[in-house]
């Protein structure tokens, strides 16, 4: 697989399978080929967008995640991430609550989760964001994650 390819304008596969712990573990993080429509759909609806409105280039955190991986990190077990449907960002110098409210307010998604932000820390946590398959219903779910527990809506 070509990790070189690109997605979208500014994205590439490689940037949206990359993690450090799959390459410190020596864990194969390649996506089945069906899934790399979903990876590209990420980068177009989301990804793309976002950097547009922000106009700062950013990598994403986390994309698609193996199943091997996605236990490895502690994860659940049934994660978007593992579907290629999720991806966790934060773009340096922006609030990531500031970014889970643009999100909330002019995206399409599935869910929008603002993780593990502290309150007068704008660069604390980051923002997970998914998208249902094209012929699902995206919920439109937003949650903030902390200390350990879920609250609907986000939480400054």
């Amino acid at each position: 697989m070509d990790r070189t390819q690109k997605l979208s304008e500014h994205f590439t596969l490689g940037e949206l399978v990359r993690s450090e712990t799959s390459e410190r573990k020596g864990i194969d993080n390649t996506p089945p080929e069906h899934m790399v429509p979903k990876l590209k759909r990420l980068c177009e609806e989301l990804l793309e967008p976002i950097r547009i409105h922000f106009g700062k280039p950013f990598r994403p955190n986390s994309g698609y995640r193996s199943p091997e991986l996605n236990r490895e990190i502690g994860s659940s077990s049934n994660s978007q991430h593992c579907k290629a449907e999720a991806v966790d960002i934060e773009i340096a110098g922006i609030s990531n609550y500031d970014l889970a409210v643009w999100i909330r307010d002019n995206l399409d998604f599935d869910q929008l989760i603002l993780e593990c932000y502290e309150s007068g820390i704008p660069n604390s946590g980051w923002v997970h964001v998914s998208l249902k398959e094209m012929q699902e219903i995206n919920r439109k779910k937003v949650m903030t994650y902390s200390n350990r527990s879920y609250t609907d809506g986000l939480t400054a």
